[in-house]
């Protein structure tokens, strides 16, 4: 029996794996973007993205036997709504942030002005003036306020210190009117020691500012005697530094308290 000859010569297609690739390619490529979109919170990004991959497939030819995904725009979040008590905390905050800077900006407008009705007596070293956390502290020392041991304002002084009442009267701030004095004791019948003499100078003043135009309400009067120096009362420099009266303008606010019972908590929080 004659061997039948082949009319065809078979040739075997040794670039199919091509095919297979390119879809594989196709496939990583198309995971790849919706990961990404799903990276985004953008609904505007999501359905541009979707519109441009659907119109890239559709442009694609891919082996018959190897069928693509559908491409499916992810999830648009759904954002829920903002909890209106933290909403009016947040608001909260930014309005006491608002409200600190714009005292802290008339505080240093306080400052300024006070630093030019006292130029003169800065310059003779009797008057001072410091920046501090709380607001604007003016020391004064007491040698051009009062004679040594007494509480009546000498007249050069009394108009030092109305043209710094005229300087605090337009504003709001609290004031608190300090009295220190050296260690030297004193025993008389209107100052029985040193606590009477400092806390009788702070309130001279007090009464001078009230008179002046500010507000009683803001106005607070303290006698530390000698027990805040800021020298030692060895040297008599150190002691004529002690003797002062010290002003401090006040920048914070002053919060609302709330009563205490006996347990120690506060009676709102239980």
């Amino acid at each position: 029996m004659t061997r039948r000859r082949k009319t065809e010569d078979t040739h075997d297609n040794h670039e199919r794996w091509l095919v297979s690739y390119a879809d594989f390619i196709t496939l990583l490529f198309a995971f790849f973007v919706v990961m990404y979109a799903l990276s985004t919170v953008n609904e505007g990004k999501y359905r541009i993205l979707s519109d441009s991959m659907t119109q890239a497939f559709r442009n694609v030819q891919v082996n018959s036997s190897t069928a693509l995904p559908a491409v499916i725009p992810p999830p648009i979040p759904v954002l829920g709504k903002r909890n209106p008590a933290l909403q009016k905390q947040s608001q909260a905050a930014r309005q006491a942030e608002i409200e600190r800077q714009d005292r802290r900006d008339r505080m240093r407008d306080v400052a300024r002005e006070l630093l030019q009705v006292m130029a003169p007596l800065i310059e003779q070293g009797k008057v001072r003036i410091v920046e501090t956390s709380r607001g604007v502290t003016v020391e004064i020392n007491d040698s051009i306020l009062f004679a040594l041991g007494q509480a009546v304002l000498e007249p050069t002084s009394s108009r030092a210190m109305r043209a710094i009442a005229q300087v605090l009267a337009p504003t709001d701030f609290p004031i608190t009117i300090e009295g220190h004095t050296d260690n030297v004791p004193i025993s008389t019948a209107q100052f029985p020691s040193n606590w009477e003499l400092s806390a009788i100078r702070a309130t001279t003043v007090l009464r001078l500012f009230a008179d002046s135009g500010i507000s009683p309400a803001r106005l607070t009067a303290i006698g530390y005697a000698d027990t805040r120096p800021v020298e030692p009362n060895d040297l008599p420099e150190g002691r004529a530094r002690n003797r002062r009266v010290t002003i401090l303008i006040d920048s914070t606010t002053a919060e609302q308290g709330r009563e205490v019972d006996m347990d120690g908590e506060p009676a709102a929080e239980r």
